[in-house]
C-alpha cells in the first residue's frame, strides 16, 4: 500500500513575508530553489505510482528540482483562492478585521473572476483530489506512493480531508516551505507519519 506524499513549494518572496499568494504566479528565490533541491535524495528513495502537481510556476519549479520529472499537472491543486485578500499579510487584514481567521472567517471578494473561496469549497476540491487518487492508495493499490507538489494552505485542507476531519481543522497543520510530509494508515485508518520533513 502506498503512502501519500504532501510537497509544498520552496520559498517565494510573498512566502518569506507572510502575502497570501494565490494566483499571484511568483518564482521560487534562491534560498527556494535549494529547498526544493534537498528534496530530492527523500523522494528519489521512493517508488512512485502517480505524481500530480499545481499548475502554478512555483509548484512546477520544485517539482522539477525535487527530480519529480514524471509529474502531472492537475488544476485542483491550486492554491486557496484568497479573492481579495491576494497579496495581503494576516497583520494587515486584522487591522480592518480584528481576530481574523481564514479557517473560519474566509475571505473577501476580489477583483471580476476571482470571488473568494470558503473553507468548504476548498475541502471540496480537496475530496475530489482524494477520490481520483484514493484507489492508488488502497489495500489494491500497491504500486508505490502518490506525490502531490502544491501549496500550504490546500495542503492543510487536504490533509483534515484525508484524516476525517472538517476543512477548518487546515489551521492544526502548518506547513513550511520546501518540505515533505507523509500520510499513511494504521490499522486501516489514515494516519500522519511525517510532518515538515526538511524544514529548517
Amino acid at each position: 500500500m502506498g503512502e501519500l506524499l504532501l510537497v509544498r513549494h520552496g520559498e517565494t518572496e510573498w512566502s518569506r513575508d507572510g502575502r497570501h499568494t494565490s494566483r499571484t504566479d511568483l518564482p521560487l528565490t534562491e534560498h527556494g530553489r535549494g529547498q526544493a533541491r534537498a528534496l530530492r535524495p527523500l523522494l528519489a528513495a521512493r517508488r512512485r505510482a502517480l505524481t500530480l502537481v499545481s499548475p502554478l510556476a512555483r509548484a512546477q519549479e520544485t517539482a522539477r528540482l525535487a527530480g519529480l520529472d514524471d509529474a502531472r499537472t492537475e488544476p485542483a491543486l491550486h492554491e486557496w483562492e484568497y479573492g481579495g485578500y491576494e497579496g495581503i499579510t494576516t497583520a494587515d487584514i486584522r487591522r480592518a478585521r480584528p481576530g481574523w481567521q481564514l479557517w473560519t472567517d474566509g475571505v473577501v471578494p476580489g477583483p471580476p473572476g476571482h470571488p473568494g473561496e470558503s473553507p468548504e469549497q476548498v475541502g471540496e476540491r480537496a475530496d475530489r483530489v482524494l477520490a481520483r487518487i484514493g484507489p492508488l492508495l488502497g489495500p489494491d493499490g500497491g504500486k508505490g506512493d502518490v506525490v502531490l507538489v502544491a501549496h500550504s494552505h490546500f495542503l492543510r485542507v487536504l490533509t483534515a480531508r484525508r484524516l476525517g476531519l472538517p476543512p477548518a481543522a487546515g489551521a492544526l497543520f502548518r506547513l513550511e516551505t520546501g518540505t515533505l510530509s507523509r500520510l499513511g494508515t494504521e490499522h486501516g485508518r489514515p494516519v500522519m507519519l511525517a510532518w515538515n520533513v526538511g524544514s529548517e
